[in-house]
């Protein structure tokens, strides 16, 4: 994705609003992340009412005048709301389609139909990562859980054998992999390259995912061995319908968007000259926009016509995706205020200055600020917009590579220990029919899994490319 705006993201370039000390400022940011942390996890307000008092709260810390932190502020949502609103309204539909059609079941049936016995867990990460790459996690989550629970209790396995696969392909590709709001966030916040933060979050996820994954689930299993709960198997979408969608179809559709993507990362790497006509093309049509709104039109034809919808029932579906995402929207706007009014307060360039002094690696310093964050606010949305905004003059002199790589630190950072101030935790802790201790055993140390082998990875990864 391109730069919001280079002279906005970098530091450097942006008169601070404040003419306060280092000292002063990191005791802003501290207390600005102390207040949001406090409102939602004490007073439990909505993180778009605490990102938003934060921000203030940091601008006043920072001694800076009010008016101008407001116009920070307003500026930064505006320009997030503005670079992924619409690409998170896309990808809402998409998964409303991919729901809604019966396509998710289509691909679940008939991946579950070739797969058993010891294959089966690794059948689920692959459901489960097909699936989650349209869907928020949360939706993913609702979508999975029919089909997890029946595995289990049909095939007479552990909840956890085939649980936790399902759980970590979902968590991986909503922490790593764009179209999901964290990433594409970070990508925004750092003038990162969409396509390659997308190749190589693909390189990141697949080890990750097998470890946290199908390798982890032996042991969660044996820790945890609970039956499927039976009150939390809901209908499935597709039993209302007459007919659904075809797997090779439905599979084309899901992937179209990321094919796109990655085609115009190969372009830009091979043919690397902006004014030739191939490349302008692919700029287009590879552009996450055009990806994005390219799958929702052909969605509505292999998914929503393939399932007998009429014109009416496609607008309703596409309206009725749109409503359960505001809240998404305006907490991640206000994620984007809170990092403008970072910058704007000269803080990006105070940890540009420390951290000259420092031996930590960037990528390092970035995953380790995502994982403050994430402990302390709970969300991973949060804290990948809360670091991408710390960490983006870091990547000022970056390489195309190594920016990506910037973004792939920070969302697997903001995976780490999800525990009780996540609504995820709670999630899976009630559809799974889990105690708090069962749900920190298994789903908490699979969130740090992830988090700790893809920010392995990612240093790796910097030493070689």
């Amino acid at each position: 994705m391109t730069r919001l705006s280079v002279e906005m993201l970098a530091a450097d370039t942006v008169e601070p609003i404040t003419s306060a000390g280092h000292v002063q400022l990191g005791i802003a940011v501290l207390a600005g992340i102390a207040v949001i942390v406090l409102l939602i996890t004490k007073f439990k307000l909505h993180a778009f009412l605490a990102l938003t008092i934060g921000s203030l709260a940091l601008g006043a810390f920072a001694g800076a005048p009010l008016d101008k932190a407001i116009v920070s502020f307003t500026t930064g949502l505006g320009s997030t709301v503005a670079g992924v609103g619409v690409l998170i309204a896309l990808g809402a539909i998409l998964g409303k389609l991919l729901a809604d059609s019966g396509g998710a079941d289509q691909i679940v049936d008939t991946i579950l139909a070739k797969a058993g016995g010891r294959a089966m867990p690794w059948a689920m990460v692959l459901i489960a990562s097909v699936i989650g790459l349209p869907l928020f996690f949360e939706v993913g989550i609702v979508l999975l859980i029919p089909v997890v629970l029946m595995v289990a209790k049909r095939g007479n396995y552990s909840l956890m054998r085939i649980g936790i696969p399902a759980l970590a392909g979902l968590s991986v590709m909503h922490g790593l992999i764009p179209p999901h709001p964290g990433p594409l966030v970070a990508i925004d916040a750092v003038g990162a390259n969409l396509g390659i933060t997308l190749a190589l979050g693909v390189l990141v996820a697949i080890p990750t995912v097998i470890i946290a994954g199908p390798v982890f689930s032996k042991y969660a299993a044996r820790w945890v061995d609970v039956p499927a709960p039976d009150r939390m198997i809901p209908a499935r979408a597709s039993e209302e319908l007459e007919k659904r969608p075809g797997f090779g179809a439905t599979l084309a559709t899901m992937l179209l968007p990321v094919v796109l993507m990655l085609a115009k990362a190969l372009v830009d790497i091979v043919v690397d000259d902006p004014k030739h006509m191939v490349q302008r093309v692919f700029d287009v049509i590879g552009s996450p926009l055009v990806a994005l709104l390219a799958a929702v039109i052909v969605g509505m034809f292999t998914l929503g016509r393939a399932a007998g919808f009429t014109k009416e029932r496609l607008s309703t579906t596409v309206e009725k995706s749109l409503a359960p995402i505001a809240g998404i929207l305006l907490i991640v706007g206000a994620g984007g205020g809170f990092k403008q009014t970072l910058i704007d307060s000269g803080v990006g360039q105070m940890i540009l200055d420390i951290s000259k002094d420092w031996s930590i690696p960037a990528l390092l310093l970035a995953w380790l600020i995502a994982v403050a964050i994430r402990l302390a606010t709970g969300s991973a949305t949060v804290a990948t917009i809360s670091a991408a905004g710390l960490v983006a003059p870091l990547a000022a002199d970056m390489s195309t590579t190594h920016t990506a790589l910037l973004v792939l630190a920070i969302g697997a950072g903001s995976l780490f220990f999800s525990h009780v101030n996540d609504a995820g935790f709670w999630l899976v802790k009630e559809y799974f029919g889990l105690s708090v201790g069962e749900t920190l055993k298994t789903w908490s140390v699979m969130e740090t899994i992830i988090s700790v082998v893809a920010g392995g990875l990612v240093l790796l990864l910097s030493l070689v490319i």
